[in-house]
């Protein structure tokens, strides 16, 4: 004797029961309920539609007798169709022929209305009192059984299906709780080693902190704003480390160090024979940062004609090398960082509206030195601790120096600070750095002048004395560039010229080392004498 109509049922709902398990795999536990549904049932076709609370759409997450292509043009607006209606209702809907009915827009295109009618039969997926998707088939018992039968199977295994998505939903939380718990982890740990993350304990880096340990489990764009000196790529190196993609590469770009006509085949790449001098194919830094992070400083100054190409990038992973047509994918998280007003660009059509809303994701502002001076003893002792093992040479503040250093505003930030902890470890000629020696360190004109007409004055250098080394490179590249400014009338595209640099270049250092307000006020200056 055949079974009857409740035995199927019963059985059915007995063997989807048994894979609720399997449901840390949701996509794979749908897959196969549906699967028990036509080995038992008449069902020919089936789909399990959730809500994709990223986009607002409808995705088929689960499908049995579907193609793959037929599974990805399943995407509905929760405002149409017949999912959609039944996603908004959160009532049931049978549809005798979808052929006669308007209302079924067959985006699948897998019902091809042939001689035989097709029906469908959806019922919303119900958890709590929320609607999280859409359970919809073709006839479920065959067309001598009435189709209220249907319906009221299908709530059923709706409910099952829900409770899948509650056990992953739970899973995928607590997870992701402990991603958040581990980041804290990590990064009170690092802080107390005075490892890497070290950035501040002022109330401002503390909210950049909290910042940090929210955003970098996520796969989030992360766009960090701040004067130049700030330590945003010391901040962007830490997001990458915090995150899941820690053993994969951290790549940096400097946007407006690269010459603009080599920027796009450092960052894309090329193909053999792409232009002059390419005589074999190269990758560039998004592929070099494949299943990592990459990081693009001074994003700002990135040309227009490539903004679009890295708009595409960030919105589809893909692109093309130079010079070539083969469509590369790539999996990276992008990190990036400005000292400019992107909005501000963007109302002077030098920056993409478009980009800087898909970069502007998750913003992190970090605060000038001078707003946070609370941090300054803090990281004089980190950089002094630093320049002890590069130096070999132990050192400490005095009271005085501590004070003239904490009240400065220091214009370059922690970098300024850093730099100017080096100079003075190198100057220092016993084992204290007092207030006279910072002085003489910030302003080396400050020292004693020359005799009339003799030599400068020397120190005399006492048994075991470090050597003194007048200037550091930064120091000789940025009296460089004031002394071309000042030979070109601080006209920057004549002192480009001159130096052999591009106006991008030349505006990129003298923001690099805060000249912008000396170059405007020297032009004010040459404008009244004349």
């Amino acid at each position: 004797m055949p079974p009857s109509l409740t035995q199927i049922k019963l059985q059915v709902l007995s063997e989807i029961s048994t894979i609720i398990h399997k449901a840390l795999d949701l996509g794979q536990a749908l897959k196969e309920a549906l699967r028990i549904l036509s080995a038992s049932l008449a069902m020919e076709r089936a789909t399990v539609t959730m809500l994709d609370r990223d986009t607002g759409e409808l995705v088929i997450m689960a499908s049995h007798g579907l193609t793959d292509e037929e599974r990805r043009r399943g995407v509905y607006k929760t405002s149409e169709g017949a999912t959609g209606k039944i996603f908004r209702t959160a009532a049931p809907l049978h549809i005798p022929n979808v052929c006669d009915e308007p209302l079924f827009l067959n985006k699948t295109r897998a019902r091809d209305g042939g001689a035989r009618p097709v029906s469908y039969t959806g019922v919303p997926i119900i958890l709590g009192n929320e609607t999280i998707g859409v359970l919809s088939v073709d006839r479920l018992f065959g067309q001598g059984v009435d189709v209220r039968e249907d319906i009221d199977f299908l709530n059923v295994v709706a409910t099952l299906l829900a409770q899948m998505f509650r056990i992953s939903e739970t899973v995928r939380q607590r997870e992701e709780e402990l991603r958040r718990e581990n980041v804290t982890l990590k990064y009170q740990i690092s802080k107390e080693t005075r490892g890497l993350y070290i950035v501040g304990a002022s109330t401002p880096m503390q909210e950049v902190e909290r910042q940090i340990e929210k955003v970098a489990p996520t796969k989030a764009t992360v766009l960090l704003l701040g004067e130049s000196g700030t330590g945003k790529t010391l901040i962007a190196r830490i997001i990458h480390d915090l995150s899941e993609r820690k053993a994969h590469p951290f790549v940096k770009v400097n946007c407006a160090s690269i010459p603009e006509n080599l920027l796009e085949s450092e960052l894309f790449g090329y193909e053999k024979g792409a232009f002059t001098g390419a005589t074999s194919s190269k990758p560039g830094r998004f592929e070099d940062a494949h299943r990592g992070s990459i990081f693009l400083d001074e994003i700002g100054e990135l040309p227009l004609p490539l903004q679009s190409k890295l708009l595409r990038v960030i919105q589809e992973r893909e692109f093309e090398r130079i010079g070539g047509n083969r469509t590369i994918t790539v999996d990276v998280r992008i990190l990036a960082a400005t000292n400019r007003d992107l909005r501000e660009l963007v109302d002077q059509g030098d920056f993409r509206l478009d980009l800087y809303y898909r970069l502007n994701v998750f913003p992190i502002t970090v605060p000038p030195l001078r707003r946070r001076k609370e941090d300054v003893p803090g990281l004089l002792n980190h950089f002094l601790r630093k320049m002890a093992h590069e130096y070999g040479r132990n050192l400490f503040l005095t009271p005085g120096a501590l004070d003239f250093l904490t009240a400065r505003d220091w214009p370059g930030n922690v970098r300024e600070l850093e730099h100017l902890v080096e100079r003075l470890v190198i100057m220092a000629e016993g084992d204290r750095i007092d207030e006279q020696l910072v002085r003489l360190a910030l302003d080396p004109g400050a020292g004693a002048p020359a005799e009339p007409g003799g030599p400068a004055p020397e120190r005399a250098a006492s048994p075991g004395a470090f050597p003194v080394r007048k200037h550091s490179l930064k120091e000789m590249e940025r009296a460089e560039i004031i002394a071309a400014l000042r030979e070109a009338g601080w006209i920057k595209r004549r002192a480009a010229e001159a130096l052999g640099l591009t106006e991008r270049q030349i505006g990129y250092r003298i923001r690099k080392f805060d000249l912008e307000g000396r170059v405007s006020s020297e032009r004010m200056r040459l404008r009244n004498a004349r």
